[in-house]
């Protein structure tokens, strides 16, 4: 089920905090994180699959990158699946060490390659090319590589990472004849990683997925290369919607480490969380700006649009969203809530039944810490907003507020314009 939240005097409660009490600090749009929860999810799924085999959670941070909420998961025990340079340097800045960190790259340049490689990080190649150019820039390094299962899942097209034909991985014939030219060029082969796609709901393609690891591994073996781990990569789901079902953790655990036990030799899962562990721990506060009877629809026009959450304009995403300094009230007649930007395209929720509603409210958005901020801009030149995290009752700006002139830091007007 999706995450319930406190209603205390009809007001939404994070974290012991007013959301309405967050919004009037801070300002809005705002991100704000749950910190307890963050560590809630993480122990839930570490828990599930680490006690049948030696499990390594490595946090997806593309989901999310904020340095407070990197240093939570530092302090759980998380290692880091990064997929480029600024990633793995930000998760060092974090605290991270660099055996904590796996780097797992598309299309990766010689320049990245080689930055990644001084930094002592490990690489999961992703093609046949990428390993040749590495074979001549790092010789001998640890490596695990990236196939490509022929099994897909996600919550939609865009996301779906695994099926063949994917511009991700080594494809399933070249992956034996890759592992050996692997041996041959002298790296350290230390896994098999693969990865299906994001915010998949049902345990079966997982399963599908590891019965194609497996039998790779036991080819590979057969190459005198003995593997330490599998990666399962992530895209382990969430609810979104309220009586939506939740992945069986638990159950999920018990097939894939009963396969990999039963079936192989190889000791440790990773696991590439990222959307599971940050989602439902951050709430997207924006204040109500306009109320608009169009004739066929109505509108909540508010100060948060697809620059600041683009999700539901770009995968037609569904996040649910509540008033929240009206929490619980009963909902009155159906309103799309959209944004500033100047787009047609600009929303956040379709047809949503909420109280009457009036300029000054609060909407909140649940379910957005993955890919949320990540994925914000500065489009129709609107500042990044600030994120804001919540613990025990109090709250702490973890990233202030980007202003218009900071968007202009980068940019030269050439001399002879000037005049």
């Amino acid at each position: 089920m999706m995450r319930e939240f406190e209603s205390r005097d009809g007001q939404m409660m994070i974290g012991g905090v007013s959301a309405a009490s967050i919004a009037e600090e801070f300002g809005t749009p705002v991100y704000v994180t749950d910190e307890q929860r963050v560590r809630e999810n993480y122990r839930r799924i570490h828990g599930a699959f680490s006690r049948f085999m030696d499990t390594r959670i490595h946090y997806a941070c593309k989901a999310n990158t904020n340095l407070a909420i990197l240093r939570i998961l530092e302090q759980e025990g998380s290692g880091i699946d990064a997929v480029s340079i600024g990633e793995v340097r930000t998760c060092l800045k974090a605290g991270f060490t660099p055996d904590r960190i796996m780097y797992t790259g598309v299309n990766v340049s010689d320049r990245e390659l080689k930055e990644v490689s001084d930094l002592g990080v490990m690489i999961n190649l992703d093609s046949v090319s990428e390993m040749e150019r590495l074979a001549k820039i790092a010789p001998g390094y640890p490596v695990s590589f990236r196939i490509t299962p022929g099994v897909g899942s996600g919550h939609g097209a865009k996301v779906i990472t695994g099926n063949k034909g994917a511009k991700f991985g080594i494809p399933l014939d070249e992956v034996v004849g890759t592992y050996a030219r692997a041996k041959d060029l002298g790296f350290d082969i230390k896994g098999i990683h693969a990865h299906i796609g994001s915010g998949g709901q049902s345990a079966e393609p997982f399963s599908e997925m590891m019965e194609v690891l497996i039998g790779l591994a036991d080819e590979i073996a057969e190459l005198g290369i003995d593997l330490d781990f599998i990666d399962m990569g992530g895209g382990i789901g969430v609810p979104y919607r309220p009586q939506e079902e939740e992945m069986d953790v638990e159950e999920l655990a018990s097939v894939i480490t009963d396969m990999i036990t039963e079936e192989t030799g190889i000791g440790t899962l990773i696991l590439e969380p990222g959307r599971y562990i940050i989602c439902d721990s951050t709430v997207l506060l924006t204040r109500v700006n306009d109320v608009k009877d169009a004739g066929t629809k109505k509108y909540v026009g508010c100060d948060a649009g697809f620059n600041t959450l683009i999700r539901p304009a770009m995968y037609d995403s569904y996040h649910y969203v509540a008033l929240a300094n009206k929490f619980g009230k009963a909902c009155t007649a159906k309103y799309d809530v959209v944004g500033p930007i100047c787009e047609t395209g600009d929303y956040l929720a379709h047809d949503r039944v909420l109280p009457d509603p009036t300029e000054g409210d609060i909407v909140a958005v649940y379910n957005a810490g993955a890919y949320g901020f990540s994925m914000s801009s500065n489009y129709n030149s609107r500042p990044l907003c600030a994120e804001v995290l919540v613990n025990d009752g109090k709250a702490e700006l973890i990233r202030e507020a980007e202003t218009v002139e900071e968007q202009w830091r980068h940019q030269i007007i050439p001399e002879r314009l000037r005049k």
